[in-house]
């Protein structure tokens, strides 16, 4: 059985960030999408100032990061650039991860529903936390892709 991580949960906007924290969240993020995935892509892609950013930690040590994308007049609330670090793999910290994203999602934005979106290969994971394919497959960066949306617990 696999031990219990212990972290705890940063959620704030990205001006609230040290110089170092920045640093680390988006190399975490560089490491896992563009070099780990071979994905030669906009990492900084201009949202991240407008969004919440959540991050698991131990410590000083960064285990996972998440940002939460406003909603607006056309979108529903977005869970995006879920990580967890290479060196914590296996641990169910992308599953803590996503619930306190989703729990950071319904406390910001009460009553509305969460899009993503996911990974093909992640559908079934994704489901588990019960958020519903609503599109066909596409290729996004190379890699195929599902949208999916969450119902608030109170919808």
């Amino acid at each position: 059985m696999i031990p219990s991580p212990t972290y705890t949960v940063d959620v704030r906007g990205l001006d609230e960030f040290s110089a170092i924290d920045l640093y680390a969240m988006l190399k975490l993020r560089v490491d896992v999408f563009v070099v780990e995935q071979a994905c030669a892509y906009p990492e900084l892609d201009g949202n991240d100032a407008a969004c919440l950013h959540l991050r698991l930690r131990d410590g000083a040590e960064l285990l996972a990061c998440a940002r939460l994308l406003r909603p607006t007049p056309d979108a529903h609330p977005r869970i995006g650039r879920v990580a967890v670090s290479p060196d914590h793999r296996g641990k169910r910290l992308g599953e803590a991860l996503m619930r306190e994203a989703i729990a950071a999602c319904e406390k910001a934005y009460p009553g509305q529903p969460i899009e993503i979106s996911a990974q093909a290969h992640l559908e079934t994971f994704y489901g588990s936390l019960g958020f519903v394919r609503i599109s066909d497959e596409y290729l996004e960066d190379g890699i195929a892709h599902v949208d999916m949306l969450r119902q608030t617990d109170a919808a």
